[in-house]
C-alpha cells in the first residue's frame, strides 16, 4: 500500500512539472501567407513550431511574393501576412483588406555578383553599381515576381531613372521564382542580382555569388506582420491571426529572431523591432 501511495505521488509531481500543452483552439488551421526570405533563410523553421506548441494552432505556409501574398490576403484566401514591401502594405491597410499591423523585423538587401565583377560595381553605391550594370550590358537576374524584393529593385532602378523591365534588354533576366531560385540562376549564369542578406547566406554554400554592394541606407528591408481583416472576410481564422501577430512581436521571440543565424554565420539575420514605428526605420 506504501509503494502505491508512493507511486501515485510521484505520477502526480510529474504532472505537475510537466510543461502545459495549450488547448486546442475551435479553428486550429491557420493559413499564413509570406515571403520566400522567411522561408528560405530557414527563420519560420525555427518559428512556426515554437508558435504551434504555445498557441495550438497548426499553420499552413504558403511561400510566396509579397505581392501574391498581399493578393491572397485581399481574397481572403489567407488569415496573417508576413511581408516586406511598406508602400503595398500600405494600400491594403488602406483598402481596409488588413486589421492590424505591426514591425515584426528588418534585415537588409544586398548586391551580389560573380568574383570576376565585369561591371566593376564592388563597394559602389547601389545608384552607381546599377549604373555601371546597365551601362556595361552585365546580366541582371531579377525575380520578377511582383515580390517585395522584387518591387525593392525596380524601384531602385526608377531612381537611377533607367528601366531595363520595360526595355528588355538581352542581359536582363527574369525568372518568375523565389530568391532562392533566383540566386541559383544568378549563379549558373555569372550574374549579378539583389537578394535579401539572409536568403544570400542560407543558401551562399552553393553559389558562385560574392557581396559586391551593401549597407547603403536604401537596401533597408522590413517586415510587418498584418491580419486579414475579419469585417471584409468574415470566414478568415482571425483568433488565430491575432494569436500569431501577438507571438510575433512578444519578447520571447523577438529574441529569437535576434539570435537566428549567429551560431551558424555569425551574424544576426534579422534584427528585431517590435514596438518601433517605421518612421524609427526612416521609412515615411
Amino acid at each position: 500500500m506504501k509503494r502505491l501511495i508512493f507511486v501515485f505521488f510521484i505520477g502526480i509531481l510529474l504532472s505537475a512539472c510537466a510543461p502545459a500543452t495549450a488547448p486546442a483552439p475551435a479553428n486550429q488551421t491557420l493559413i499564413l501567407a509570406t515571403t520566400t526570405s522567411t522561408q528560405d533563410s530557414g527563420l519560420l523553421d525555427v518559428l512556426i513550431p515554437l508558435f504551434e506548441t504555445e498557441t495550438g494552432y497548426k499553420v499552413q505556409t504558403v511561400a510566396v511574393g509579397t505581392g501574391q501574398a498581399l493578393k491572397m490576403g485581399e481574397e481572403g484566401n489567407a488569415d496573417v501576412l508576413l511581408v516586406h514591401a511598406p508602400s503595398s502594405e500600405k494600400n491594403f491597410m488602406d483598402g481596409r483588406f488588413g486589421k492590424d499591423r505591426a514591425l515584426v523585423m528588418h534585415n537588409d538587401f544586398i548586391i551580389v555578383g560573380p568574383a570576376a565583377d565585369p561591371a566593376g560595381i564592388k563597394g559602389k553605391s547601389v545608384a552607381d553599381a546599377l549604373k555601371a550594370i546597365y551601362a556595361n550590358g552585365a546580366t541582371f537576374v531579377s525575380r520578377g515576381d511582383d515580390s517585395g524584393t522584387n518591387k525593392a529593385e525596380l524601384t531602385l532602378w526608377t531612381k537611377v531613372k533607367l528601366d531595363p523591365k520595360t526595355e528588355k534588354p538581352a542581359w536582363y533576366l527574369e525568372t518568375g521564382q523565389g530568391m532562392g531560385a533566383t540566386l541559383t540562376v544568378a549563379s549558373e549564369k555569372n550574374a549579378y542580382t539583389l537578394t535579401d542578406r539572409a536568403t544570400y547566406l542560407a543558401s551562399k554554400a552553393g553559389l558562385q555569388l560574392d557581396i559586391l554592394v551593401e549597407k547603403d541606407n536604401a537596401l533597408l528591408n522590413v517586415y510587418h506582420v498584418i491580419t486579414v481583416n475579419p469585417e471584409k472576410w468574415p470566414k478568415v481564422n482571425y483568433d488565430g491571426a491575432i494569436a500569431f501577430y501577438k507571438f510575433m512581436t512578444e519578447a520571447s521571440t523577438q529574441d529569437v529572431i535576434g539570435r537566428f543565424g549567429v551560431d551558424k554565420y555569425g551574424q544576426q539575420l534579422f534584427v528585431p523591432d517590435a514596438g518601433k514605428t517605421d518612421a524609427d526605420l526612416g521609412l515615411p
